[in-house]
């Protein structure tokens, strides 16, 4: 039997031992794990705590959980069972903070133990995580022996990020939501865990590491029932109430499974939620206690000291060496954060508790922030800095700085330590920036990131109004009335991201192409060349011919968003003619992982240019095998065109007609539907129904120049040079500065 003094290697070399004779060496687990469980069991609430050699790990993090909405924390208007009775057998730490309130970046300081500055993810996108370069947990605990599983809520922790890298089973199969935005593709915690468990089931008799991620309660706020009735007051208590069922089903089924007694088990939050306080709704602009103070629960094998509690602060990045070291395992020299059992109480020397937001710069030009906790004082850094009494003013409303000069110079002096200057999203080496420069987008983010401070957000809070009005029309697909409310958000801030994004889309979608790219540009200059903004660019690009400029812009995303980019590049490759470069662009889009619709179909897409109808089928059979497993009642854009021209050049044109038909119900600003669908009537000798289509589609499109080109190529195939050209006149007329209709002329 090991040792009791045996350290991490021995503990690698055990389960490497046992790998070759599955039986023995799990049986060997199981008794170690026994054994520590008895020993722990026996020793007084004095006695040492672990390690408890190879002991389950469960952690559980339910997102936007603010600690003072749970029962468990005082708060009494929502009813959490689950999480009371884990209360009951864990210890619970009163005052635990985030470092940085976004999904992405919270879970990779979780998961690393490292700030944020320090493993360099900085947002939700543009960053790609480090697993091995940070040593995360499930690649510590993999080269331990533990078998690492996964399972998210929220396609902001798809597994392209890098933060899947050490599981042996991920699944962030989170399709994005086409009339939401990114936050908001989600799943509901009920699939993920059932996900979960079914992985768990698998590996119960192996010491085993399961990371269970749930989405509830972030907006929007839609509990499902009875949660929804029972709240209606407070949609996002309900959603806490529906987390909490979630997590009762997952800690039923550790104790079914013999798990729950012998686990260490930790339930969090990765940060809280504004819910109006200080005038920020949800979460990401501002660092108040509000968005960064999350429940922490901590349950050791045999619920030794349940239901204690801690009161000396503690923070996230302790999470990762408090698990290490309970199994036996040393976490690496220098890390930020400490083993929670080491928080005895407040007679502890005072912590500095450090948190950060770039999301003010990276989206709206504003100034970063960030903040320290020292002993009962909060100090937020930004242009206007701030100072809190927590202890006599725990909401934070009254500014202290004036009264508390000298606490307010000492944590001014003291942030400096902490702060890492911001490396560019997407841009994260000179060879990238070269190709920024040399695309004309020298003068935006990558220069001015770490230049002079913008303004404070919480002086500008009141001019997203305008922004968030623009953003409810875009998801509502009301593009002509989103355009204005999105220019007047960029009147009020010029240095919007995300404002220059969904207005270029807006007039994409509206046809205005010219106008779209200008839009595109401006947010690639803000962002720094972000991978989906340079993605949407250069597939606005690729629309409108330029080839050449779309391959660069997809060479930009390639390193962040391999398979968004390659996606891109097989398109690019088959506008080229290039079948076998796009063939080889496309599966390699595949094999980077991520959502596998949008490679599959630029597959398909690939296949038909090779003649081989039967196989391009088939990679959309797969697609929407995929969507009715991940977002069931959506449509993808393009699949159900696609499916109508394979099946159009298989001679099934009933089947053709009505898949066109449904790509026009589902995505009526796709001009493309409409012309194939033309096509098709004009070849089964029904010419009168392909012009009366088309005439339709001009008209459903406001008349935009993207239609009327539309239309011209259409005819133009159709054979009705006459028709063509005539239309031609009389749309350059409307639209006499459209560079998309004098392409036409010109090849007229």
């Amino acid at each position: 039997m090991m040792s009791a003094g045996t350290g991490a290697h021995g503990v690698a070399a055990a389960a490497r031992r046992g790998a070759a004779r599955p039986a023995a060496g799990w049986l060997t687990a199981a008794l170690l794990a026994a054994a520590a469980l008895a020993a722990a069991c026996r020793g007084g609430s004095g006695a040492a705590i672990g390690p408890f050699r190879l002991a389950p790990i469960v952690l559980i993090s339910i997102d936007t959980l603010r600690s003072d909405h749970l029962p468990a924390y005082g708060y009494r208007r929502v009813e959490t069972p689950a999480i009371d009775a884990l209360r009951r057998d864990a210890i619970l730490f009163q005052r635990a903070y985030s470092h940085v309130p976004l999904t992405l970046p919270s879970h990779c300081s979780i998961l690393s133990g490292r700030l944020p500055g320090d493993h360099g993810v900085r947002d939700n996108a543009g960053y790609h995580f480090d697993a091995a370069a940070s040593r995360s947990l499930p690649v510590v605990l993999k080269q331990a022996g533990y078998a690492t599983g996964g399972a998210v809520s929220a396609y902001v922790l798809r597994g392209e990020t890098g933060i899947s890298r050490g599981f042996d089973f991920w699944d962030s199969e989170v399709a994005l939501q086409f009339s939401a935005g990114l936050a908001q593709s989600r799943r509901p915690g009920q699939d993920t865990a059932r996900l979960a468990l079914d992985w768990l089931r698998g590996a119960a008799g192996r010491p085993l590491f399961l990371f269970l991620h749930l989405y509830e309660p972030h907006s929007p706020y839609t509990p499902p029932e009875p949660f929804a009735s029972r709240y209606k007051e407070s949609p996002y208590d309900g959603e806490i109430a529906a987390a909490d069922a979630v997590v009762g089903g997952v800690l039923a089924e550790l104790k079914r499974l013999g798990v729950y007694e012998r686990a260490v088990v930790v339930l969090l939050s990765d940060h809280g939620e504004g819910l109006g306080e200080h005038g920020e709704a949800e979460h990401g602009l501002l660092l108040y206690r509000t968005t960064l103070q999350v429940p922490l629960l901590l349950k050791l094998p045999g619920s030794r000291r349940g239901g204690t509690s801690v009161a000396a602060p503690a923070q996230l990045v302790d999470v990762y060496p408090t698990l290490l070291s309970l199994v036996g395992l040393a976490p690496p020299s220098g890390l930020p954060g400490r083993s929670l059992l080491e928080q005895s109480g407040d007679a502890t020397a005072p912590r500095e508790l450090y948190a950060e937001t770039w999301y003010p710069r990276l989206h709206f030009g504003w100034s970063e922030l960030s903040s320290l906790i020292r002993g009962r004082f909060h100090y937020i850094h930004g242009p206007d800095p701030e100072l809190y009494d927590l202890a006599a003013d725990p909401a934070e409303v009254h500014d202290a700085r004036d009264r508390e000069r000298r606490s307010f110079a000492d944590l001014r002096g003291r942030i400096t330590r902490y702060q890492r200057p911001l490396q560019a999203p997407a841009a994260v080496d000179a060879e990238t920036a070269r190709q920024l420069a040399a695309l004309g987008y020298a003068g935006g983010f990558v220069q001015s990131a770490a230049g002079l401070p913008g303004a404070d957000p919480k002086s500008h809070l009141a001019t997203l109004a305008d922004l968030n009005l623009g953003m409810r029309l875009f998801f509502r697909r009301q593009y002509a009335e989103a355009v204005p409310a999105f220019r007047r958000a960029l009147a009020a801030n010029p240095k919007t991201v995300d404002a220059w994004e969904h207005l270029g889309e807006s007039l994409e979608q509206l046809g205005r192409l010219d106008e779209a790219l200008a839009a595109h540009e401006e947010a690639m200059k803000a962002s720094g060349g972000v991978a989906p903004v340079a993605v949407a660019t250069g597939a606005l690009l690729l629309r409108l011919g330029r080839l050449d400029e779309a391959q660069a812009h997809a060479e930009l995303a390639k390193k962040v968003s391999p398979a968004a980019a390659e996606g891109l590049l097989a398109e690019i490759a088959l506008a080229r003619h290039q079948p076998a470069v796009a063939e080889r662009a496309a599966r390699e889009a595949l094999a980077a992982g991520g959502d596998g619709m949008a490679p599959r179909l630029a597959l398909a897409e690939v296949l038909v240019t090779q003649g081989r109808l039967e196989e391009a089928l088939g990679q959309t059979d797969q697609v929407f095998a995929e969507l009715s497993r991940r977002a069931a009642g959506q449509s993808f854009p393009r699949l159900w065109w696609m499916r109508g021209d394979i099946l159009a050049r298989l001679q099934r044109n009933a089947e053709a007609e009505q898949a066109f038909r449904r790509e026009i119900q589902s995505f009526p600003a796709d001009t493309h539907s409409y012309a194939s669908l033309a096509l098709l009537y004009a070849a089964e000798g029904k010419p009168d129904a392909a012009i009366e289509l088309l005439r339709r589609m001009v008209e459903s499109q406001g008349g935009s120049p993207a239609a009327y080109a539309e239309a011209v190529n259409a005819l133009r195939v159709m054979g009705d040079a006459p028709g063509a050209t005539a239309l031609l006149r009389h749309a350059l007329e409307l639209h006499p500065g459209s560079s998309q209709l004098r392409a036409l002329e010109r090849t007229g």
